[in-house]
């Protein structure tokens, strides 16, 4: 019988190792994620500085309540707006002048006064009676004061043209009444040389101002010069839009809810505006109110 050798198995020497080459590409692969991650981070915080996410606040629009018993009987004794303009033009020259001395009064940089206008139109004027007069006081029975009473608007006026570019920035018109002239003559556009037309005052139905005296009524008597308006022996009044008036009548309550939480003008006594510079333009801003005490 034959046999056959066997040998003892040896132990291989071979053994499971990772090559240079996975190691380059582990590496690489965890720089790639953490440069990822590193990019992510970055971009987020990019968009935070880009991008203001906040909850748009809904604008609210304020409405002027109509307070007091509701619409008066004919007559300027019952009327709570100033008289209109028509009835300058019946009113003899020295009752023009004490009665335009006393209308709403706008105020100038150094001095601030919106008088009530006191008059006798009840004896020259149109009206049809007398109706059950009211006595006199602000607001009359717990009504808002006038807009044109309250309120007072100081300009930034150290050079004439400056002066023009905020009026012609705001649409605000110039107007010259009386003088024995039928018709308002209107002046705008200053800026670039005036532009004039002329109106009945009949038919004016703007909020409008008036200078007692100061720097600022001379320079409308020069704009309206300019343009070729005559004021001598005449009256300048500021005649302001609508929009513009609506405008004042929002940041005017906006500041009041602010301020002292009222929501009704009835409670405010007076609203003091400046026009302040504004990149190539112009704003309002309410730099003073006053609160009104009224009995609850």
């Amino acid at each position: 019988m034959s046999t056959v050798a066997r040998r003892k198995p040896t132990e291989s020497t071979d053994s499971l190792q990772v090559s240079h080459y996975e190691d380059v590409t582990s590496w690489l692969v965890a720089l790639l994620l953490f440069v990822g991650f590193f990019v992510t981070l970055l971009g987020l915080i990019w968009l935070t500085k880009v991008f203001e996410f906040k909850q748009v606040a809904i604008p609210i629009e304020f409405v002027e309540e109509k307070s007091g018993r509701g619409e008066a009987a004919k007559g300027y004794a019952r009327d709570l707006a100033e008289p209109g303009l028509e009835e300058l033009e019946e009113l003899q020259e020295p009752q023009l002048q004490a009665t335009l001395e006393a209308v709403s009064t706008m105020v100038s940089t150094k001095m601030a006064a919106l008088d009530s206008l006191n008059t006798d139109a009840t004896q020259t004027g149109k009206g049809s009676g007398l109706g059950d007069s009211r006595g006199e006081g602000e607001g009359g029975e717990g009504d808002s004061i006038p807009r044109w009473e309250r309120w007072q608007i100081e300009y930034e006026s150290d050079s004439l043209n400056k002066y023009a570019a905020q009026l012609d920035f705001f649409g605000i018109e110039l107007g010259a009444a009386g003088g024995g002239r039928k018709f308002i003559d209107y002046a705008r556009n200053f800026s670039r040389g005036g532009s004039t037309r002329q109106g009945s005052g009949k038919e004016e139905k703007r909020l409008y101002f008036t200078w007692n005296s100061g720097t600022l009524r001379r320079m409308d008597s020069q704009l309206l010069g300019r343009a070729g308006v005559t004021t001598t022996g005449r009256v300048t009044l500021q005649f302001y839009p609508p929009k513009l008036e609506e405008q004042l009548f929002q940041l005017e309550m906006r500041n009041a809810v602010e301020k002292f939480g009222i929501k009704n003008p009835r409670y405010l006594r007076k609203t003091i505006f400046k026009v302040q510079s504004s990149g190539s333009g112009f704003l309002f801003k309410v730099v003073n109110q006053i609160r009104r005490d009224l009995p609850t």
